[in-house]
């Protein structure tokens, strides 16, 4: 059997730059006798996050900071996930004087500003995203009037007033070609709304990398985790072009009855998967015979 790679995938940059902050501050001979908390998942993979409690780093959620059940104290420390938080977890934290660390990635920090320097122009907000993940509450925790839709659907559905200004922003890891059909709605139907394509680049590289990949192979394995979006929309997209296309954890998800009759394995993975992971799997695929 031949294992062919996608030509992008693994680590993106917010995700290596959350778990470099993390190490940079689990080293810091000052902090060593101080409380290390992550604010939910750092990122979105199970085997990241357990190797960060193995390091000493303790959780707390969004939901127990909000009710008041956290054990959070006066210059404890906080990390900040990848994925960002809400405007009112920020207040919170700052209330409990702890010092913060925001690891939150770039591309995300960067719409949450956009979406805020809009609504001050005057525009209403058009979001494109999954209304339930955490990336999105947090953008929109800090707008006004802001509308969600998951997709073009949701988004005909919605009532625009060609009197008002409306401004389009998007979850970083949303399907470039779920954009490109909303934005051909938009451009043909209303000229009063701005499109501002905000998808990470990463993102769209990977998304790309794996519809090239699974036309060429005869199955495709996509490595993520569950909770992770950028993960299922990679499975999504595979799924679309190769029936056979599967999506893992880790190497104890493999089933030896997928690689029956095939020759030409695909291999991805999500932007929070760990290299160690997709060697693990690399690995256990080349012991199957």
């Amino acid at each position: 059997m031949e294992i062919i790679r996608a030509k992008h995938m693994g680590f993106c940059f917010g995700v290596a730059g959350a778990i470099d902050i993390c190490q940079k501050v689990i080293n810091d001979k000052n902090n060593y006798n101080r409380n290390i908390y992550i604010l939910g998942m750092l990122v979105h993979n199970e085997h990241v996050v357990k190797k960060l409690e193995e390091q000493g780093f303790k959780t707390v959620k969004e939901e127990e900071i909000l009710q008041g059940k956290d054990n959070l104290n006066k210059n404890d420390i906080v990390i900040i996930r990848a994925h960002g938080t809400s405007e009112k977890i920020f207040e919170i934290l700052k209330e409990k004087q702890v010092e913060i660390y925001d690891a939150t990635c770039v591309f995300v920090t960067h719409i949450r500003k956009t979406l805020v320097e809009m609504e001050k122009k005057g525009y209403d907000i058009l979001f494109i995203g999954d209304k339930n993940h955490p990336e999105v509450k947090g953008i929109i925790s800090f707008g006004k009037n802001v509308t969600v839709c998951n997709d073009l659907e949701e988004l005909l559905k919605v009532e625009i007033d060609k009197n008002k200004k409306y401004c389009l922003l998007t979850q970083t890891t949303l399907n470039k070609k779920k954009l490109e059909k909303i934005k051909s709605y938009l451009e043909n139907n209303f000229q009063n709304v701005k499109i501002l394509d905000k998808i990470c680049g990463a993102t769209q590289v990977r998304q790309e990398a794996v519809e090239e990949l699974a036309k060429k192979v005869d199955m495709l394995i996509v490595i993520g985790g569950k909770t992770s979006s950028n993960t299922k929309k990679l499975y999504d997209i595979s799924s679309n072009f190769n029936p056979n296309t599967y999506l893992i954890q880790d190497e104890n998800d493999l089933n030896i009855e997928w690689f029956r009759g095939m020759n030409k394995i695909g291999i991805t993975a999500g932007a929070s998967t760990p290299e160690e992971i997709v060697i693990k799997i690399e690995n256990q695929i080349r012991g199957i015979h």
